[in-house]
């Protein structure tokens, strides 16, 4: 990247970083896949410079449009809110198996096996408060008629679709999660977006689904993992992957808290888990363990054994 052009780009994030309530703490210069350059800059709170993120962004990546910086934009916003939370690497899936998101490499790069797709390559790992060496190194593919849905083949335009469809995948038992193994695929296709509707589409689910999930992410996600500090209930990507709204998630969450399960912070988008919801650990220590047994891949024993027709 030449240095005229990394420092606009890195004048750029730091203004959007700080409308966004965000500060650029440091930046260096990273190559994608491919070995082409790009800007890795660690993103922080204002308010707590503690909690960080990295962006990484690729020298093709134009940001004086003005889609593209309204965009950018959302995403920065929404990180900040993101970052309050005790764990901001950390996402559930609906069977009940909260997980962080790790080392995923930015931006997308074309396959190198002939395929015509883009991928990006990250991990995902089992967070359920104890030492778990579970995990899943993936390789997220999205075809060509899927990228022409995406405005920018960078994080800020594609991180939070990727993410849902490797929990979609994980729901459908189609990833495992183990001690050791090879990096297993998660296809992107326009079967997780309605053209006519202009939307994604991961999982519909109804309000009763949704009371489930919500109560789920507070007890793991700010009880187990979090310390009992507060948890952003109000997440777009949440929103997204439960075929949901902001606003129906925020009624969600004023059910769960009259209920007694969760107590509401001021603004009532971030929530605590109540004595009550704690109580219920053993029935989330079940669904976790159901949730494993579903992803891991079974056998025909009696054909292993050699006991077939075929």
């Amino acid at each position: 990247m030449a240095m005229g052009t990394q420092e606009v780009l890195a004048g750029q994030v730091d203004a959007a970083a700080k409308v966004a309530g965000l500060v650029v703490i440091s930046s260096e210069v990273g190559q994608d896949f491919s070995g082409n350059p790009t800007t890795r800059f660690k993103l922080a709170l204002v308010a707590d410079r503690a909690k960080t993120q990295v962006l990484e962004l690729s020298d093709k990546f134009d940001f004086s449009r003005a889609d593209m910086l309204a965009e950018v934009g959302v995403y920065l916003a929404e990180a900040a809110k993101r970052l309050k939370n005790p764990r901001p690497d950390c996402y559930l899936t609906l069977h009940g198996l909260p997980l962080s998101f790790e080392k995923f490499t930015w931006p997308f790069h074309e396959s190198t096996s002939g395929a015509d797709t883009f991928l990006v390559h990250g991990e995902v790992r089992l967070q359920d408060g104890e030492e778990n060496p579970l995990h899943a190194k993936v390789a997220a593919s999205m075809t060509v008629t899927f990228a022409e849905i995406v405005k920018a083949p960078e994080q800020p335009f594609a991180e939070g679709f990727i993410y849902n469809a490797v929990r979609k995948t994980m729901d459908q038992g189609q990833l495992e999660l183990v001690k050791s193994g090879n990096r297993q695929p998660v296809p992107v296709t326009t079967r997780f977006y309605s053209p006519w509707k202009k939307r994604f589409n991961f999982n519909d689910t109804t309000e009763g689904k949704r009371q489930e999930y919500l109560a789920a992410k507070v007890f793991w996600l700010s009880g187990v993992l979090g310390g009992g500090h507060p948890v952003w209930l109000l997440d777009p990507r949440d929103a997204q992957y439960l075929n949901s709204t902001v606003e129906e998630l925020k009624k969600t969450a004023a059910a769960l808290a009259g209920e007694g399960l969760i107590h509401l912070a001021a603004d009532t988008e971030y929530a605590t888990p109540t004595e009550a919801l704690m109580g219920h650990r053993a029935q989330y220590a079940a669904e976790l363990a159901h949730a494993l047994a579903f992803i891991k891949p079974t056998f025909n024993e009696e054909m292993r054994g050699g006991h077939t027709n075929m």
